[in-house]
């Protein structure tokens, strides 16, 4: 009698299944490395600073090689990026977008002031070593400057908010006033003020004081 030997066939589902598995696991090894890299970045800096600030360097703190965190970050710019990023993350700058998407001036103002007060005040002696570093390293300095713009467009659209639309131009009283809402705001005024004061609460009482004062005659 002749046995026939019936093999399964595979369907559809069944050789579908281990691929989205694979990618998922490559994913979290991925998203682990990362974390593992931004760690050592963060902690290369608030130790060492500037000196030895190498893929190299953090590749070995992070026991990975520096091709890895090419493959991650693409470049030394495109890590720090990511480091300034997780920062702004841990500091509470998502809540930007809510102070945006606010109508009424004086909140949106008062808000504006809170969230970099609070974002200075998160990690500010890492933060005074980031800028300290920028003006002296082109890539740190081009980092620190892309961020100063961000800040810079949405004060000018915060004073925007307490005039009428004007669809023709910013007026130059707008400009001024954006520029010394900008100024107010920066990491330099408020870590002066918690140095000069002992206190980032103060310091941070003291900015909204000044800004009220600027804008609204407050």
């Amino acid at each position: 009698m002749q046995v026939h030997y019936h093999h399964p066939v595979a369907t559809r589902e069944s050789t579908a299944c281990p691929r989205p598995y694979s990618l998922a696991l490559r994913q979290q090894q991925s998203d682990r490395k990362r974390t593992k890299i931004l760690t050592a970045a963060r902690a290369q800096l608030e130790s060492k600073g500037f000196v030895d600030f190498s893929l190299e360097s953090i590749a070995r703190s992070s026991g990975v090689t520096r091709q890895t965190i090419y493959n991650l970050f693409s470049s030394r710019s495109g890590l720090l990026e990511a480091l300034f990023d997780q920062l702004a993350i841990s500091g509470g700058m998502e809540r930007m977008r809510s102070v945006m998407q606010q109508t009424d001036p004086e909140s949106a103002l008062a808000d504006f002031v809170d969230v970099f007060c609070g974002f200075w005040s998160k990690d500010r002696l890492l933060i005074r070593r980031i800028h300290g570093i920028a003006a002296i390293d082109p890539e740190f300095g081009a980092a620190v400057e892309a961020r100063n713009r961000r800040r810079q467009a949405a004060a000018a659209r915060i004073v925007s908010m307490f005039d009428p639309p004007n669809p023709a131009r910013i007026t130059q009283d707008q400009s001024q006033r954006a520029i010394t809402l900008w100024a107010l705001t920066s990491f330099e005024f408020f870590d002066s003020l918690t140095e000069a004061t002992g206190s980032q609460e103060e310091a941070t009482r003291l900015v909204h004081e000044q800004v009220s004062k600027a804008l609204t005659g407050g």
